[in-house]
């Protein structure tokens, strides 16, 4: 499994009261002012600092304390109140004055700097910024210097990756102790630029169990066993694909190149419409069934229901046949939209035996669980665990920065993936190659962290080679991952 873990800001402050006396803000401003060293190289360069009102503040002025030290030019804005100032914070600013440091209380205007350093309001920030916080976050995002973020860009919680009415864009941010979920997913990837984590020399998983872990890619090897030479296609599985109603075969059809190109040994579609083609002419290979013939007892290892269903009674007929059905199951698109839509499907997906994956975006998820879209990606992680534990499955919450969660707490986030990627039959393709992995042998969590991390980094690939983030198709992604799996 992944070894990056991810806390909460409660798991946070709790990590740091077990580490005792651990000079934890003197650390994080070394740590800070190193990488701040490295970016800027010269000594002769100009570098602004702005110290909030909190411990976020303290790391800043020991950052612009160190920097002195080291003969870089430094101007430090303080926006506190120096008698409120925590103990580490006030003996921060102590030594920043010791150094013969001096304290602004504005950013000067039409001065220019070579580095900024936001140390103005880090991850305990839970209130819309207003008034001079705001005036200072506008003012840092119009300075034509990168910024470095101490610990999370000023108004992104770090929590949830929401903009607390503003947020500094960084180009760099170097987070303490390990990753708060608001830096990986929803608007926080945006604003942290290049995310780096110092542990600040503490062991966080030997302090508290970590409640997440970002996913890389070792967890595509854990899922993805080399072959033997004495290997046939029964050993590979069997996966069905369920959908493709009239107007909406291609769903379908994308579901099961993907799951045959990603290794299954066999891949059967049933589909809905009223005349399916006989053959995919692209890929003959895959074979087709009626839906009932689908789900026969013992033809597949996994099934996938939904990409191109459609909202029909005749959908929701398969669709209830399919929660019966004593295999896997992947539920995508329009059986997430039928499943929320109806309290009987709700109930039987709720009471299923077999594993079940579901696989929503936002507004399925909102679907999912009778709320608004907006309320799902104001925390994406307690969406992603509240379909966990309603449904007794897994649930992938796709997005930016999507969230994977079992029944309990524990949950994953998957840094892969870009733009490019918001195009048609992308979460089809993603059913497929997820469907295909468990097919082969992999656990059902291993194969939708697994698939899900390698979804995206098959989109990762083909923008490195150019041929992205724009216009990157579903059925290029399929490839691009068939030459991961086997790379």
């Amino acid at each position: 499994m992944p070894v990056s873990p991810i806390y909460t800001t409660s798991a946070i402050r709790e990590i740091e009261a077990r580490a005792g006396k651990a000079r934890l803000m003197e650390r994080a401003g070394l740590a800070a002012a190193e990488l701040a060293r490295s970016l800027c190289g010269d000594t002769s360069r100009s570098i602004l600092v702005v110290a909030g009102p909190g411990n976020n503040g303290g790391d800043a002025l020991e950052v612009a304390t160190h920097l002195k030290r080291w003969f870089f030019r430094v101007t430090v804005v303080f926006a506190g109140n120096r008698g409120r100032l925590s103990g580490d914070a006030g003996a921060a600013l102590a030594k920043w004055e010791a150094a013969g440091g001096t304290l602004l209380d504005a950013i000067p205007a039409g001065a220019r700097f070579d580095l900024a350093v936001d140390g103005l309001f880090g991850t305990g920030l839970k209130r819309q910024l207003e008034g001079n916080y705001a005036v200072f976050v506008d003012q840092l995002n119009a300075l034509r210097a990168p910024i470095l973020a101490l610990d999370i860009p000023s108004g992104i919680d770090a929590d949830t990756g929401a903009v607390m009415g503003r947020a500094v864009r960084a180009a760099h941010t170097i987070t303490f102790i390990a990753y708060k979920p608001g830096q990986l997913t929803l608007d926080g990837p945006d604003h942290c630029g290049e995310l780096r984590v110092d542990s600040l020399g503490l062991d966080p998983p030997a302090l508290l169990e970590p409640e997440g872990a970002l996913l890389d890619a070792d967890i595509l090897a854990a899922a993805v066993a080399a072959r033997p030479r004495n290997f046939h296609k029964g050993m590979a599985g069997s996966v069905g694909i369920l959908g493709g109603s009239a107007g909406m075969v291609g769903a379908a059809v994308i579901a099961g190149r993907a799951a045959l190109r990603c290794g299954a040994g066999r891949v059967y579609l049933g589909m809905l419409a009223p005349r399916p083609p006989n053959v995919d002419a692209a890929n003959p290979e895959l074979m087709l069934r009626e839906p009932r013939a689908l789900l026969e007892k013992g033809l597949l290892d996994v099934l996938v229901a939904g990409p191109g269903m459609g909202k029909s009674e005749a959908s929701a007929r398969a669709l209830r046949a399919a929660l019966a059905a004593p295999v896997a199951l992947v539920l995508d698109a329009d059986a997430l939209n039928l499943i929320g839509g109806s309290r009987a499907l709700s109930a039987a997906a709720a009471k299923r035996a077999a594993p079940t994956i579901m696989t929503p975006h936002p507004a399925e998820a909102a679907r999912l669980l009778g709320q608004t879209t907006r309320r799902i990606q104001s925390d994406r992680v307690a969406a992603a665990r509240e379909l966990a534990a309603r449904y007794r499955g897994l649930a992938l919450l796709k997005g930016n920065g999507s969230v994977i969660a079992e029944p309990g707490r524990r949950f994953w986030i998957n840094p892969s993936g870009n733009p490019g990627m918001a195009s048609a039959g992308m979460g089809d393709a993603l059913a497929g190659i997820v469907a295909a992995l468990c097919a082969q042998g992999a656990a059902p969590l291993s194969a939708l962290l697994a698939g899900t991390w390698l979804h995206g980094a098959a989109a990762d690939a083909l923008a490195a080679s150019g041929a992205g983030p724009v216009g990157i198709t579903a059925s290029e992604v399929i490839d691009s991952a068939r030459a991961l799996m086997n790379a």
